[in-house]
């Protein structure tokens, strides 16, 4: 996942700190600590994205570290599909993310600073796990993260974003440059029920393409027309 909620890195004005992670690119495996690369891999795309979120969150619950999930691993979590993307997605404050990073390396995780100053990125279990700390061009705030709430993603409990704050998230992204909303479409409908729909509409302000994603929301009968919404 992208900061604009998608595949694809935009570049974005600096402002997020800097991190040690840039110069060295990667890191080894702890002597005793886990050894995720090296265990056997699902066969199944899905169970290895999971797997690997598995492996991060209980990391990061391990050390103490407020996060949250994030991405259609969130969206499964709160009970959308199983079709999950193209990784694990993963929310910290600026300022955690560099204790974050060592943390993944002391794990044995390879992780490495790309040039996008808004997110570090991961491999577990040969599946890439994004740690982003600004969602749609804001950074992640200890609210949003305190708003969390903790489900089990598969047999492991950790944080996970609000679906209030998940949609706002994907939503609040679209821009000229990004607008996939076949992508985002199937998460709306699966959580509709348990988003503050007039929440995510004032977060999104006016910009065009979340209203546009609005509109065909209201087409398809998933929400209400704003003006019938209290």
């Amino acid at each position: 996942m992208t900061r604009n909620g998608g595949d694809a890195a935009p570049a974005r004005p600096a402002g997020s700190p800097g991190l040690r992670l840039a110069a060295g690119g990667g890191g080894q495996p702890a002597p005793h600590g886990p050894e995720p690369q090296d265990r056997h891999l699902p066969r199944d795309r899905n169970q290895a994205i999971l797997e690997a979120a598995k492996q991060v969150g209980a990391l990061l619950k391990r050390k103490g570290h407020a996060f949250a999930l994030a991405g259609s691993v969130a969206a499964y979590a709160h009970g959308g599909s199983e079709n999950l993307q193209h990784d694990a997605d993963f929310c910290v404050r600026p300022a955690d993310a560099e204790e974050v990073a060592d943390t993944l390396r002391e794990g044995g995780l390879t992780v490495h600073a790309p040039p996008e100053d808004w997110l570090i990125k991961a491999k577990c279990f040969d599946q890439d796990v994004d740690i982003i700390f600004e969602l749609a061009h804001r950074p992640v705030s200890l609210e949003m993260l305190a708003r969390a709430e903790e489900l089990p993603v598969d047999s492991v409990r950790m944080p996970v974003l609000s679906p209030t704050d998940l949609l706002w998230s994907l939503i609040g992204a679209f821009s000229e440059h990004h607008c996939d909303f076949g992508a985002v479409l199937p998460v709306a409908r699966a959580l509709r029920e348990k988003v503050d729909w007039g929440r995510v509409r004032r977060d999104c302000g006016d910009e065009p393409m979340p209203a546009a994603f609005f509109f065909l929301l209201e087409r398809l009968n998933v929400i209400a027309p704003q003006k019938e919404q209290p």
